[in-house]
């Protein structure tokens, strides 16, 4: 099973890609962000994240993704991440794919079994099921890690 996880934001847009096996085992494919820069007019960097959405999810064809809930911003963000979040759906409804999508709570008990755990303990548990030897940078990237292990967590093989 490919999942897809997502991080949205509209200057940086964190993705993950995991494979799991049949022995249950997440394998770490792809990691990165979508960057636009921040003097860029809003509809071009809304088309920055339109296409290269669509390049992630022709490259890796995911069974599942999973994204953050628009959950808690600050309120000059709240728009611009709620654009950006609008694009991706659409993006993902063109592709076929309904996006599963979790809260931070919900993320952080999935992964460290605390739903007030800390960012630090939710990227080590992600460097502990992918076993890695480093943390992934930025943390957007390993902010959509959790959350494709959170997917994948919610929907055992």
């Amino acid at each position: 099973m490919r999942i897809l996880g997502l991080d949205p934001g509209i200057a940086t847009l964190g993705f993950g890609v995991i494979d799991v096996n049949q022995g249950n085992l997440p394998e770490l494919l792809d990691v990165g962000v979508i960057q636009t820069p921040k003097k860029t007019p809003m509809g071009d960097r809304l088309k920055i994240i339109y296409e290269d959405m669509h390049v992630v999810l022709t490259q890796w064809q995911p069974q599942l993704v999973g994204m953050e809930k628009l959950f808690f911003y600050r309120m000059g963000n709240l728009i611009s991440v709620a654009q950006a979040r609008g694009v991706i759906l659409l993006t993902l409804s063109q592709h076929g794919i309904a996006p599963e999508e979790f809260s931070p709570p919900q993320i952080k008990q999935a992964l460290t079994g605390y739903g007030n755990a800390d960012k630090s303990d939710v990227h080590g548990a992600v460097m502990r099921e992918l076993n890695l030897s480093a943390p992934i940078k930025p943390d957007d990237a390993s902010d959509a890690l959790a959350i494709a292990l959170t997917c994948w967590m919610f929907n055992p093989m």
